[in-house]
Parts: structure tokens; C-alpha cells; sequence
């Protein structure tokens, strides 16, 4: 079979396509021929060894997949062969067939396209356990989402809304707004590309402060970290929480005196872990994501595919941060070599 394959360390250039024996499924495992592959930031870190987890060569990228399981191993009751899934691993998405816990498995509807699929578990799973799980997210309370137009943002925006909340988007251009607003936001802030002076910082805090009515919001998803972290977190009203969620524009410095000001929590959110230490508890939480698929309440934006050969183009347009959305890596030429 074929596999996008990292070498070693270096940018989305470095990744090749390379034939490898096919995995087969022990005890607890299925084996799942992938039809797509989503791509996240994390991709964009681990080939660097940039990553918390730096998995040994050669590996693949990539941390979810949809696809239909083709075999199973001792003990595995479901998903069976032949279903319909979508599964969360660290690593090792962007290939062919690929190995998986059974209990990282989720079994999707048939009315769920795969592409959709692929953007759905880690994006949504991380926002839902950030919003639910960690920021106890309540109704009619106002939500501040950064980087609002990537996935992770949109995410936020469409899950914020279902739980009830007023949705205040902050995006970094026009474009990258209009898309939250279109996916349900109540209100938006563009923030510029850079905040270096300490004017600017604090004209984005009082921005902020205007757009959620003054009082500032109650939970933040911050997925971008750098420069804007400190002054989204002076927003902020009395008791709330910041949920930190990724570092696309870098790791920020808040300072402690903020926070007994704000008589706020920073709260870590790594969705990875929580999966790893609790996926009977990950697993309720993507029937409760499905669900509000079904209903219509969220639907996963993928603005842009790529075929696996062009899976490091697909890594290199998320690293750009232009990318609306979730990119996806469609894993091509499975059907032809393969029997489901």
C-alpha cells in the first residue's frame, strides 16, 4: 500500500509517498481503509519535531481519518467489517489503510460524507471537550473565538451557538470574519496580522470589550496564542475562563497578576490526551457531536482537498493560515487496489 511518509525533519517538502506493507489489526484493533484524511496543526508541528510527541521514523502525518474497516482483531465487537467510521490516532492518517484502536472508532451515518468525516473528530472533539468539558460552557453566557475562521474556530463558532451561547468571532481579515459570521457568529472583530505595539494590543482589548456588550466574554477559545493572548485575556469578565487550545501564532507570556484581577482560570485543553486517558468519555462525546450533526446544528466546512501524493501542499496551505476551514487529504487509488 501507499503512504505519505516523513523521513526526517523538515517542512512539508520533505514528506514522500513511499509503498509499505500493509498493517494488520491485533487484538483490539481494525484495520480501515482511509477515503480521507484530515489535516491540523499538530501535522504542521510533529514533521518539524516541533511536537509534544515526536514519533520515530519513518511515520506518517496526520491525527484522523474516515474511512470503512476491512478487518478486525481478537476481541473487537464493533465497529465491524464493512462499517462506515471516522478515528482519532497521534499519528499515521495519511496512508492507504491504517490501524487503529476500536475504541477510537466512531461509526458514522451514511449520510456523512467522508470528507466531512475527516474534519469532524479531532476539530469537533476538541472543541466540544473545551467547551463542555473544560469551560463548562452555560447558556446565554458570550463566547469570544480567535482565530475564528480556521477550523478549530469554526468549530467553536457552530458548537457555541448549538450550546446557546452569544458568539463573538475574531478573525484576522474580512474574509476570514464573513466566514464565521456566515456559520452563525453574532458578532465579529478583525484583528491585525501583528500586534507589536501596545497601543494596538489594547485597542483589540477595548474592541473586543465592545463587541461582546461591554462586559467582556465569559469563555475564550484561543487556538492562536502569540501576541494576542494577553490582550484577549484583559477582555475578559469577572470569573471567566480562558481556554487554551493551540499556539498557530505562538507561545504567549500572560501575566499572573491578570488573572487574580480577573478572579478567571486558564485552562488547558489537550484533547489528544484526554482521548488516550478517557475514550469511553471521548466516545459519548462524539455521539453527542453526531447528534447535532443530524439535526443540522453544525456542519463541517472543507474548503479545500488534496489527493495523497499532494498531502504536503495540503500540510503547507494550513501552515499558511489562509486556509478557511478544515483541508483534507482525499486518499486516491484505494479502490482500485483494494476490496472493502
Amino acid at each position: 500500500m501507499r503512504a505519505l511518509l516523513s523521513l526526517q525533519a523538515g517542512g512539508p517538502d520533505t514528506l514522500s509517498i513511499r509503498e509499505i506493507e500493509e498493517p494488520a489489526p491485533g487484538p483490539g484493533q481494525v484495520a480501515v481503509t482511509v477515503h480521507a484524511c484530515g489535516v491540523n496543526y499538530p501535522d504542521v508541528l510533529v514533521i518539524e519535531d516541533r511536537y509534544q510527541m515526536k514519533p520515530p521514523r519513518p511515520f506518517s502525518p496526520g491525527s484522523e481519518l474516515a474511512g470503512i474497516v476491512r478487518a478486525v482483531g481478537a476481541g473487537v465487537e464493533t465497529p465491524s467489517v464493512g462499517q462506515r467510521v471516522s478515528a482519532s490516532l497521534p499519528f499515521g492518517a495519511m496512508a492507504e489503510v491504517v490501524v487503529v484502536p476500536a475504541n477510537r472508532c466512531t461509526v458514522i451515518p451514511d449520510t456523512m460524507p467522508f470528507d466531512q468525516a475527516a474534519a469532524f473528530q479531532v476539530t469537533y472533539g476538541t472543541v466540544y471537550y473545551a467547551l463542555v468539558g473544560r469551560g463548562a460552557l452555560r447558556q446565554g453566557e458570550t463566547l469570544l473565538v480567535l482565530g475564528a475562521g480556521g477550523g478549530i474556530g469554526l468549530a467553536a463558532v457552530e458548537l457555541g451557538k448549538a450550546l446557546g451561547a452569544r458568539v463573538v468571532a475574531a478573525a484576522s481579515s474580512q474574509d476570514k470574519l464573513d466566514v464565521a459570521l456566515a456559520m452563525g457568529a453574532d458578532a465579529g472583530v478583525i484583528y491585525p496580522g501583528s500586534l507589536d505595539a501596545a497601543t494596538e494590543g489594547k485597542a483589540f482589548t477595548e474592541a473586543v470589550r465592545s463587541a461582546c456588550g461591554g462586559q467582556g466574554p465569559d469563555v475564550v477559545v484561543d487556538p492562536v496564542g502569540g501576541a494576542y493572548a494577553e490582550p484577549a485575556f484583559r477582555s475578559v469578565a469577572w470569573q471567566a475562563r480562558y481556554l487554551v487550545v493551540g499556539f498557530a501564532a505562538g507561545i504567549p507570556s500572560i501575566p499572573l497578576n491578570l488573572i487574580l484581577l480577573k478572579g478567571a482560570q486558564i485552562i488547558g485543553v489537550f484533547w489528544g490526551s484526554y482521548m488516550a486517558r478517557s475514550p469511553h468519555r471521548g466516545s459519548d462525546d462524539m455521539k453527542a457531536l453526531l447528534d447535532l450533526f443530524a439535526e443540522g446544528r453544525v456542519n463541517p466546512l472543507v474548503s479545500e482537498r488534496f489527493s495523497l501524493e499532494r498531502g504536503g501542499e495540503a500540510i503547507a496551505r494550513l501552515a499558511s493560515r489562509s486556509v478557511h476551514g478544515k483541508v483534507v487529504a482525499e486518499i486516491v487509488g484505494s479502490e482500485d487496489r483494494m476490496s472493502d
